[in-house]
Formats: C-alpha cells, sequence, structure tokens
C-alpha cells in the first residue's frame, strides 16, 4: 500500500499513523538480529517501518531494499526503504530504484544524506529534491516518494523562511508525505507546523520521536541532529545521568508525554526512531495505544 493512502485512511478514522524506524546492522554477520528485532516490533502493529540506508550509505549495499522486501513478504506490514543521493551517481539511483522495484517496495524516502567531513562525494545530486525527480523519472510512477523536514530548521539553512521555502522544493519535485527530524520540544514542532501550513503546504507531517534511554545517546543525537533541549528534558538527564535504570524509565516516560501531547494537538503521525532497541519502543507504543 502507497503511505498517502495510509494517512488518509488514518484521518478518516480520526486517528494518527505510528511507524517505526530501524537501520541495517553494520556488519552482515548481524543481518539476522533486525527480524530478531521485528519479531518483537510487530506486535505494536505500525502502519509501516522505514529502513535507513545501508551500512555507511553505501549504494553497493542493497541491505535496506533486502530487509525492506522482507519485513513487508514475511510479516505483511508495509514499508519505507530510504534512499541517499549525496554520494550517488546517476547511474546508482538508477540501479537502486530498479531494485526497489523488482523487490515490490512501493514507498522510498529520498534523502540528500550526512556530508561526512573529509568524505569524496559523487555532487551528481545537490539536494534531496533532485534526487525526488529522478525518482519520479524512472520509477515512473510506481513509487511513492517520502521526505524529511526539520522543524527546527535545516542546520545548513540561513533561516527558517530559506528551509521552509526548500520545503516547497521537495514537494514540488512529487514528496507526497513528510517525516521530521527527532525534536524533544514539542513547542519547536508545532510552531514548525503552523508556519508551514500558513504557507500553503499540506502534505502529512509525522512527528520523529527519539527516545533517549542510555546518557552516552545524549550528547551525539544533539551533535547529528542538531535539536534543542528543554529544560524539562535537560534536567531529567542531569538527574539520571548516573544512574542507568532511572534514566531508561525516565527517557521512556519523556518520550510516551511527547507523543501522547502531539496526538492530542491533532498531529497526523507519530514516528518513532527505535535505534533497533525493541523493547523501548514496545514501551512507547504501549503508552500511547489508548490513543491510537
Amino acid at each position: 500500500m502507497r503511505i498517502p493512502e495510509i494517512y488518509r485512511n488514518k484521518k478518516a478514522e480520526g486517528k494518527p499513523v505510528f511507524s517505526l524506524e530501524v537501520f541495517p546492522p553494520k556488519r552482515k554477520s548481524n543481518r539476522d538480529s533486525i527480524y530478531d528485532a521485528v519479531e518483537i516490533l510487530k506486535a505494536t502493529e505500525p502502519d509501516f517501518i522505514s529502513v535507513t540506508y545501508g551500512a555507511g550509505g553505501s549504494v553497493a549495499d542493497f541491505s535496506t531494499c533486502e530487509i525492506a522486501s522482507n519485513i513487508k513478504q514475511q510479516y505483511g506490514i508495509e514499508t519505507l526503504a530510504h534512499l541517499t543521493c549525496i554520494n550517488s551517481s546517476r547511474e546508482d539511483v538508477k540501479e537502486m530504484i530498479q531494485k526497489l522495484k523488482d523487490a515490490k517496495i512501493e514507498n522510498v524516502m529520498a534523502l540528500r544524506g550526512d556530508i561526512v567531513p573529509g568524505e569524496d562525494i559523487k555532487r551528481e545530486f545537490a539536494h534531496a529534491n533532485e534526487l525526488a525527480i529522478e525518482i519520479q523519472r524512472k520509477g515512473k510512477g510506481e513509487l511513492e516518494i517520502l521526505g524529511a523536514c526539520y522543524p527546527e530548521g535545516h542546520y545548513e539553512a540561513a533561516s527558517i523562511d530559506e528551509d521552509i521555502q526548500n520545503l516547497k522544493y521537495k514537494i514540488g519535485a512529487g514528496v507526497s508525505v513528510l517525516i521530521s527530524q527527532l525534536f524533544f520540544d514539542n513547542s519547536k514542532f508545532c510552531s514548525f507546523l503552523e508556519r508551514v501550513r500558513e504557507d500553503g503546504i499540506n502534505t502529512p507531517i509525522s512527528a520523529g520521536i527519539m527516545p533517549i534511554v542510555k546518557a552516552s545517546q545524549i550528547e551525539k543525537t544533539v551533535q547529528l541532529s542538531g535539536a534543542s533541549m528543554p529544560h524539562e528534558f535537560t534536567e531529567l538527564m542531569a538527574r539520571y545521568q548516573h544512574q542507568p535504570k532511572e534514566l531508561y524509565e525516565a527517557g521512556i516516560d519523556y518520550a510516551i508525554g511527547q507523543c501522547r501531547d502531539l496526538i492530542a494537538r491533532g498531529v497526523d503521525g507519530v514516528h518513532i526512531y527505535t535505534m533497533n532497541d525493541p523493547k523501548v519502543a514496545v514501551r512507547v507504543h504501549d503508552g500511547i495505544k489508548d490513543l491510537l
């Protein structure tokens, strides 16, 4: 099923879309661990599961396509395969699009991908909207295109206004659903949502939520995402930073609180970044399932 149809159906029911994100293990020897996680995650009955782009974002690694296909075929759960372009040639992208079509994948997440300092990039695609256009051309209508959005603005954008304009380019290129970067301050997301709606962007937008359950996650997550931390969150992390069990519970409770608040505000969907920790994702789901 194409993911926009899922959003339409859920909206008609007055319910939010509930989705999860997993990533391919870096080592092929650990490949089966992702299916062990899905065995647990399936109990949450997600509307779809997204699979991030291969280990290191390598086009030569078709694990994203393989995993997305297997989840769809074996578990009957709709999937969303990520595709990045900053380190891809047009021929690379053409090959991957054909691979996705052959695997009966219907939904693809068009992303530029992170620029790693010192890493050689091909530069045939500079932005996600260019990749979306290529997917439309080569996919010939067989692939639904989703994209990312940034509640606090993309770190390379000069302003929120510029970032929203870039979002319009993505939608004009064929992106039909947006999933947000993770955030910890719901007011930031709601302000962003208000602005994009005022600017005429009516595309469904899911809120990206990552439960922080380990002290080691905090600095790394903020560094990679650029997400700001509200006082309530920093106070919580500081209070339990040397108490692993308490931090674990507090992190899950905070994520549940975020989700419940967003759903009460009528958000289109919540998208849980599982970090391949199914027990955490299940706990978050159990804390909001009465609203789903």
